[in-house]
């Protein structure tokens, strides 16, 4: 086997790969002798096969498998030999005509080309300085979610029999749904309860229910949204025929002890912490996203080097994949839709060059600090994706598992997350007190844009 470097430009290599057709010839003649053991033909007894049978039955199919493990073994002794780290899979040219080589006739001659990975010096983070935003959940927001949560376990009690109904109450009616006189499918209930103001029924529906009550029989007049699910009914004129057979008044439940109970829990004082602890979870997180941009902006500032250009070129490919995604279904406004296509073109090529170099900066600092992604964590990133549909947590846990690709995508943010924590302890991080509205800002670009 021979393996000559032939090109050096930045961080592109190129070797020129040549197998000898008599080490081919060798490696075969090997590989005939190893399986002639195990070889079953009819009218040969087990293991005593010729050799030349099995090559004339069975060579081209063997030398394939032999050329497929030797461009591979190759590739890594190119690899091993020039002391680098490769930035991206080796791209395979062959140059001699592959039958030849089966049949024997031919060298293995090929060249394979890839990128490698830069050589540099991340930054210590210790010299790192960064401003991390930080707020805590106001009290009028604790209460309000503790309003809404008793709001959500709203009781609603009879009203008077004369009672009107009004915004909020619960008007429990039988309804008839007709379009042009001529009842439809799914028009029609009994007994069904209708919070007026909830917005749940077809626009207009709840608002003529203010003031019926206990016996009366109203007609509704509603039209069923252009953008209704239902194709035969959008757009729609209908009538409804009501008959109101109770008012109820809600009866929001009083925030005690008695109420947390009802929940699961111990005190009034337990669930308030609860809730206090989830809404500052969210502060918290905006807080991390907010320190995290900060710091990949520094990183970024401190590290200049060459890139790999299929990698570059290759998250380019992916962001103005989505960028005429977008413009193809109008999502765009009207200033970017307009922008010179070269502008927009030279704009995303900076926003793949950033997040190529800050994917090298992290990776580099985890690899030498020997950060490491557990087991567990990957199942629990896993679990998590797969409650993202229901009912297929099986096929999607079953897909992971079978797609390397796809682990690997599952892996990444986690490893990315574990590195930038592993960052934030070690800079100096200045925690500053700011308003929510500035926490919950949102950045122009994405982090890593």
């Amino acid at each position: 086997m021979e393996v000559t470097e032939s090109k050096v430009e930045g961080l592109s290599r190129t070797y020129e790969i040549k197998v000898s057709a008599d080490e081919l010839q060798q490696k075969l003649d090997a590989r005939i002798e190893e399986i002639r053991p195990q070889m079953r033909l009819k009218g040969f007894r087990p293991g005593k096969v010729p050799a030349t049978h099995i090559r004339k039955m069975f060579g081209k199919s063997i030398m394939g498998e032999l050329v497929e493990g030797l461009v591979q073994e190759s590739n890594q002794k190119a690899i091993e030999d020039a002391e680098v780290r490769p930035a991206s899979e080796p791209h395979v040219h062959m140059e001699s005509e592959m039958e030849d080589v089966l049949e024997g006739k031919a060298d293995l001659a090929y060249h394979m080309h890839l990128d490698v990975m830069p050589e540099f010096e991340p930054a210590d983070p210790s010299g790192i300085e960064i401003e991390r935003p930080v707020a805590r959940v106001p009290g009028e927001e604790i209460d309000e979610a503790l309003q809404n949560l008793a709001e959500q376990n709203t009781q609603y009690e009879a009203r008077e029999e004369t009672a009107e109904a009004q915004d909020g109450d619960a008007v429990v009616i039988d309804f008839v749904g007709k379009i042009e006189g001529e009842a439809f499918e799914g028009g029609s209930a009994e007994e069904q309860a209708v919070v007026i103001g909830a917005g749940r029924f077809i626009p207009g529906f709840e608002e003529q229910l203010v003031g019926v009550k206990a016996g009366d029989e109203p007609e509704i007049h509603v039209s069923f949204p252009d953008d209704y699910p239902a194709e035969h009914l959008a757009g729609k004129e209908a009538v409804f025929e009501v008959k109101v057979g109770e008012v109820r008044a809600p009866r929001p439940p009083e925030m005690n002890d008695e109420f947390a109970q009802g929940l699961g829990l111990e005190s009034f004082e337990q669930l308030k912490a609860m809730v206090t602890d989830q809404l500052q979870g969210n502060y918290d997180q905006a807080s991390r996203s907010k320190a995290k941009r900060r710091l990949l902006d520094a990183l970024d500032e401190k590290h200049d080097f060459e890139l790999p250009p299929g990698m570059v070129d290759q998250e380019f490919n992916q962001i103005w994949q989505q960028f005429e995604q977008e413009k193809a279904a109008g999502r765009l406004d009207e200033e970017e839709a307009a922008r010179d296509e070269e502008e927009v073109k030279a704009d995303y090529r900076k926003i793949a060059a950033r997040r190529v170099r800050l994917g090298l900066v992290l990776a580099e600092i985890g690899r030498l600090n020997e950060i490491q992604i557990t087991e567990q964590e990957v199942q629990q990133a896993l679990i998590a994706e797969a409650r993202n549909y229901p009912g297929q947590e099986r096929q999607v846990v079953e897909f992971f598992q079978k797609n390397p690709d796809a682990m690997a995508q599952l892996r990444a943010p986690i490893y990315e997350d574990k590195v930038v924590d592993y960052l934030l302890e070690n800079a100096q991080v200045e925690d500053k007190t700011v308003p929510k509205d500035e926490l919950f800002a949102e950045d122009e670009e994405p982090e890593l844009g």
